[in-house]
């Protein structure tokens, strides 16, 4: 689950069943098990919802991760005191080398490019709203200048910023679908 949209979703149709939630949050869900289908009837809402449980170690570090990143891209104007390796050592309390290599391991991408998309995604949300022009969300988005912003926009989507801005389309991409 990527975003409280996500948690009431699944709030609502786990306690459509009956099923006494104690918890629940970004990524994680505790509930108070009454019978023995009470697992499979969650697993079966989380999927019907385009979820999975991840009940593997390694599954469950990049999940974290990833909602680690998200609450980060969150809190606007991005202020990172800290390298993001160093920020994500903080948080998640493991050396960087090995969250890293699982996280490369098991996505296909390493954190830093993964982090890229994301805070593209914010662009194109913040390019939408209008509230603030291009150099105003490289300032918040902690880029050293609009230039490197586009740089990076147009590697990624194909369009500048600009193009973006002009298009009609909104084309984001779900959270829980970047790769």
């Amino acid at each position: 689950m990527v975003c409280n949209r996500c948690i009431k979703a699944i709030q609502r149709d786990v306690e459509i069943l009956g099923i006494q939630l104690k918890h629940i949050q970004l990524g994680s869900i505790i509930y108070e098990e009454r019978s023995k289908d009470d697992f499979n009837n969650i697993k079966t809402i989380l999927e019907n919802n385009g979820f999975e449980i991840l009940l593997a170690q390694d599954q469950q570090l990049v999940e974290q991760i990833k909602i680690e990143l998200i609450k980060l891209l969150q809190k606007l104007p991005l202020q990172l005191e800290k390298t993001l390796s160093k920020y994500l050592e903080s948080t998640m309390s493991i050396e960087y080398s090995k969250i890293s290599k699982i996280f490369s391991f098991n996505e296909s991408i390493t954190i830093e490019k993964y982090f890229i998309k994301l805070k593209i995604e914010k662009v194109k949300e913040l390019i939408q709203l209008q509230e603030n022009n291009f150099t105003e969300i490289s300032q918040l988005l902690d880029y050293s200048n609009v230039n490197h912003l586009s740089r990076l926009f147009k590697n990624e989507t194909g369009m500048s910023l600009t193009e973006y801005k002009n298009s009609q389309k909104s084309i984001r991409n779900a959270l829980d679908q970047i790769r």
